[in-house]
């Protein structure tokens, strides 16, 4: 089968090649890949930043975020059928910490976890894989078309749920949701928040014409651009948010919203900044507001299978009250032999994938 490799380590070792079929085991369900999603994480491993192939092999291949349909099925395996749209989720357990061991792989604490398209773990740039049943989630006919958006969805879905879980401590109803940053995971936190019912603003640096900021206001948020105004002064006329999820990339914003919490707040970081600067900060500030105002920030990365199948439940939710809102993050579908368009200096639109032939 083609597939899309890189040798992990090694800047501009990206390429497509021939790779054995995998081979079905009676307990496993064999997969056609239909579409990859793209983000940062595959663009660091390609620059050799990040990632490590399987044991015994100097290639990775690529992708993590997928949809594919079910092409056949060992004989052992029940619940699923040819046919099928199927999510494969991306983390698997290690054999040696009690988080793995109970189920919570997402909070592995060894750091022995395998990652499909990361981490010793061969991901879904190619035409097939194989998988046990365990990790697969059906996804309904009507969200076919958005169901690569599923894997990012549960890394929102994740911050959100362990936000509600931390905000256990005392009696918390909230009201204001505020997210920093337009992209796919600033938009799919929008739209985490308004399936609970939360009044939402979303600020970015795009213009309010912009097609981020009229899908905000299609999930009936509110969009603020933050050109030319400081988050201050946005939180200021539109009210210090309850939860605050920060989705910018920029490690400056992220130190900016722990100084806008309302009392009793709670803050995801949900990106993963790079580089290593240093800046002053206004340490006392913070950390009185934080005393004070009983307030936690919490960073959060990758997510539990039961964080994509509440990623369903919320799609429905989203499609039902916003029609075609999903849909227009995907903005920007490429055939997967001109995959080095997306690899090299330009990349448009909002989510980016590989269509799979």
């Amino acid at each position: 089968m083609k597939a899309i490799v890189v040798r992990p380590g090694e800047s501009g070792s990206i390429h497509m090649r021939d790779m054995p079929d995998p081979a079905l085991n009676p307990d496993q369900v064999a997969v056609k890949v239909l579409q990859v999603g793209l983000c940062a994480t595959d663009l660091e491993i390609a620059h050799g930043l990040y990632g490590k192939p399987p044991a015994g092999e100097d290639v990775l291949i690529l992708g993590h975020e997928n949809v594919g349909i079910v092409e056949d099925v060992g004989g052992s395996v029940s619940g699923f059928k040819p046919g099928d749209v199927v999510v494969s989720t991306v983390r698997r357990p290690c054999s040696v910490c009690r988080q793995c061991k109970a189920g919570e792989n997402d909070m592995c604490s060894s750091g022995e976890y395998t990652e499909h398209g990361i981490m010793r773990l061969h991901g879904f740039m190619a035409q097939f894989y194989t998988e046990v049943p365990h990790y697969l989630i059906k996804i309904p006919r009507a969200l076919r078309d958005v169901a690569v958006l599923l894997e990012p969805m549960s890394v929102v879905e994740k911050g959100i749920d362990h936000a509600f879980v931390l905000q256990r401590r005392f009696v918390w109803k909230p009201e204001a949701g505020l997210v920093l940053g337009a992209g796919p995971i600033g938009l799919l936190a929008a739209v985490v928040l308004r399936a609970r019912g939360l009044r939402t603003v979303v600020v970015s640096r795009e213009d309010p014409s912009d097609e981020r900021a009229q899908i905000v206001r299609q999930l009936g948020a509110q969009y603020e651009s933050a050109v030319n105004r400081t988050l201050a002064d946005i939180v200021r006329d539109t009210g210090s948010p309850d939860i605050l999820i920060e989705a910018t990339g920029n490690a400056r914003v992220a130190f900016d919203a722990m100084q806008v919490l309302g009392t009793n707040a709670v803050m995801c970081l949900l990106s993963v900044t790079p580089g290593d600067t240093l800046t002053p900060e206004p340490i006392d500030l913070i950390n009185r507001r934080f005393v004070i105002g009983n307030q936690v920030v919490f960073g959060s990365v990758n997510a539990n299978p039961r964080h994509f199948v509440t990623g369903i439940k919320d799609f429905s939710r989203i499609e039902k009250a916003y029609p075609g809102a999903l849909r227009r993050l995907l903005d920007n579908q490429i055939p997967w032999d001109q995959f080095e368009s997306w690899f090299g200096d330009t990349r448009t639109g909002i989510k980016s994938t590989l269509v799979i032939e």
